[in-house]
């Protein structure tokens, strides 16, 4: 069984969200388990405070270090050694790819959500394997990124999913990122599905999505389409055939009043 461990501020909030939908009934089934951990419940201050101002100065407080430490020794002790992830906007940005590592490497993942001016130093170096961001931006703690790192992982755990293309044929698991998707009915405000979808052949509606995907990864996201193996004969008719519909498109474009 996979196991999650969240160490948080906000525990009730937190479990409550991974509990749900998917990943809920993934732990009914034993799959998986995800728990979030109290911090506060691990000082020995009658306040419960779990922060205090920066050596140094400064705006703001620090969580403190022996807080943490306790919380992360109840869980190391209670259910052994686990992969310690600090979620902050000083570490690696997160990708498929490292979510793909953390399921292939580790069995057990311990998820710190910092809070205020961040955590002491002390026990990032003590007890912190890596750190991870998940964008270039700043949160007001680390709860939401640690749940988008427990959800990505969580969801490519065998059994979680009813299939692996339910994650495989997705956004940026193969470096593309995923191709139009449509439901009923097959008109909707005057749009129809693309005909192709409805004719029941299977290998033409695999090339159609493949060169969907292809198309959109080159529009919005031309860092990764740089990075694209598509050399091959298939894909090089895709795009022969991408470029010949763009320059119909752009043609048409021109001629219309």
């Amino acid at each position: 069984m996979y196991q999650i461990d969240i160490m948080t501020l906000f525990d009730e909030t937190v479990g409550d969200m991974m509990n749900e939908s998917i990943l809920g009934r993934a732990q009914e089934r034993d799959i998986l388990r995800i728990e979030a951990h109290q911090i506060r419940d691990y000082t020995l201050n009658k306040q419960k405070q779990v922060d205090n101002y920066p050596y140094g100065g400064g705006h703001g407080a620090v969580m403190q270090a022996d807080p943490l430490y306790q919380c992360w020794k109840h869980i190391t002790d209670t259910y052994g050694p686990g992969h310690t992830i600090y979620l902050s906007p000083a570490g690696v940005t997160f990708t498929e790819q490292h979510a793909k590592r953390l399921l292939h490497d580790y069995d057990h993942l311990i998820l710190v959500c910092g809070h205020y001016e961040g955590i002491d130093e002390r026990f990032i170096e003590e007890c912190v394997d890596e750190e991870i961001s998940i964008g270039d931006f700043v949160l007001t703690g680390g709860e939401l990124p640690a749940m988008v790192v427990a959800d990505a992982v969580a969801r490519l755990v065998p059994g979680v999913l009813s299939d692996p293309e339910c994650f495989e044929e997705e956004s940026h698991w193969n470096g593309l990122l995923e191709y139009p998707q449509y439901s009923r009915p097959e008109e909707w405000h005057g749009r129809k599905v693309p005909p192709i979808l409805l004719s029941g052949h299977h290998a033409n509606i695999a090339r159609w999505r493949r060169k969907e995907a292809i198309r959109r990864t080159r529009a919005r996201r031309p860092d990764l389409y740089e990075k694209l193996d598509l050399s091959s004969k298939a894909d090089q008719k895709l795009l022969r055939e991408i470029e010949q519909e763009d320059l119909t498109e752009k043609d048409a474009s021109l001629q219309t009043p």
